[in-house]
């Protein structure tokens, strides 16, 4: 039967839609794999392109500073934020009510440098730094402080080479003594101070949330006020909504951080691009295997009709058709991973530069075998369907 039916059969349209669908193929099983080796770059919280938190502020205007308008974030304003569908959480910053300065000793010969000094608290699950000391007992008055790295670096690389300061590492930084004053309420009060860590999210100088409280209790009104600034944290990076509603609000964006979201918004956007048209070219492929078929059954339909009539049945009178196909597919489909697995070779010294290891192939390889299982049992309905119509 095979022998009697394959005489019509069109090795070129053959080659055509095995060369189509392994274009196809390829292309989302590369996009899927590609994406599965990158995600944890971006993932990282250390990532230029991280899980995102958005420090936020009201907009200063001109007009709005000469009528003296206040900047603060009211409740309201704070619940429709938490509304968002892009919003996880929202923290509120806390600023301290009263006087502080600092004296850090920097080195042999009493060497130290005094400074007007600021604090800023808020909840503990918004901070970068994992491990760190971050308790405060009024009984032994330590105050550990989270400082900004830009902070360490403008020390570095500009006070102290001007000034003929020793520069400090972060691994330095938690030995330095440090005196913190603080004037309020009748009270001049000296505590010891102790850096325990670094924040990349953060450009300011953090403490415990524990101690802010207290101490604006003890040095200042003890009234709370409105938050100036906030801390988001973004379930949706890049999504253009975000920046809708900061422009809407008059919301200003501390830092290059929409930036950040956009690019991982794009990513992801690029990569979406990606699948879509290696579907597209899969399934023109499939259209033109089943136009190639359709036009080698109406080649055979007389062969095909006389087979029926000497008794063979439709679906053996197809079989040899389903065979061709889900061999040319098995082959399509081994290529396909051996091509990605090629591809990949090429951009994982880049993925492994940013000091991931890169995720297994079997996603992609599964996402290959749904795929082209789909196209098959497509392929082999039409098939029997054309034969059926035949009889």
């Amino acid at each position: 039967m095979w022998r009697l039916l394959s005489k019509h059969i069109s090795k070129v349209q053959l080659a055509g839609f095995a060369l189509a669908n392994l274009v196809g193929l390829a292309i989302v099983i590369l996009a899927v794999q590609f994406y599965l080796d990158v995600r944890p770059v971006f993932n990282d919280e250390e990532s230029f392109i991280s899980k995102d938190y958005l420090v936020i502020t009201r907009s200063v205007t001109t007009a709005g500073a000469m009528l003296g308008d206040s900047n603060s974030f009211s409740d309201a304003d704070i619940a429709a934020l938490e509304q968002q569908s892009w919003c996880r959480s929202v923290g509120r910053f806390e600023n301290s009510d009263f006087g502080i300065s600092a004296t850090l000793g920097l080195g042999s010969g009493g060497r130290s440098m005094r400074s007007q000094f600021f604090f800023e608290s808020i909840p503990d699950e918004f901070i970068d730094v994992d491990g760190a000391a971050w308790d405060f007992d009024p009984a032994h008055p330590v105050v550990p402080v989270i400082v900004s790295r830009d902070y360490l670096s403008l020390y570095n690389l500009g006070f102290a080479t001007t000034r003929g300061m020793p520069q400090i590492s972060e691994g330095q930084a938690g030995m330095i003594p440090i005196q913190f004053t603080f004037d309020g309420a009748g009270r001049h009060e000296t505590m010891q101070g102790r850096i325990v860590g670094f924040s990349t999210r953060l450009n300011t100088v953090i403490v415990p949330l524990t101690f802010m409280r207290w101490a604006n209790e003890r040095y200042g009104s003890g009234q709370p006020s409105a938050p100036v600034r906030l801390i988001v944290e973004v379930s949706k990076p890049g999504d253009m909504a975000i920046e809708q509603y900061m422009d809407e609000h008059h919301y200003d964006v501390a830092g290059d951080k929409m930036a950040a979201s956009k690019a991982n918004y794009f990513l992801v956007v690029i990569i979406g691009i990606v699948i879509t048209v290696g579907i597209i070219i899969s399934a023109l492929a499939f259209f033109v295997l089943m136009l190639s078929i359709y036009l080698l059954l109406q080649k055979n339909a007389r062969k095909l009709h006389d087979l029926l009539l000497l008794g063979f049945s439709p679906a053996e009178v197809s079989r040899p058709y389903e065979v061709l196909v889900v061999a040319v597919n098995v082959v399509v489909l081994v290529l396909a991973i051996v091509l990605m697995l090629v591809a990949r070779s090429f951009y994982m010294d880049m993925v492994h530069a940013f000091g991931v290891s890169g995720s297994s192939v079997l996603a992609a390889v599964a996402a290959g075998f749904v795929l082209m299982a789909i196209i098959t049992v497509g392929n082999i309905i039409a098939i029997r369907r054309r034969v059926a119509a035949l009889w």
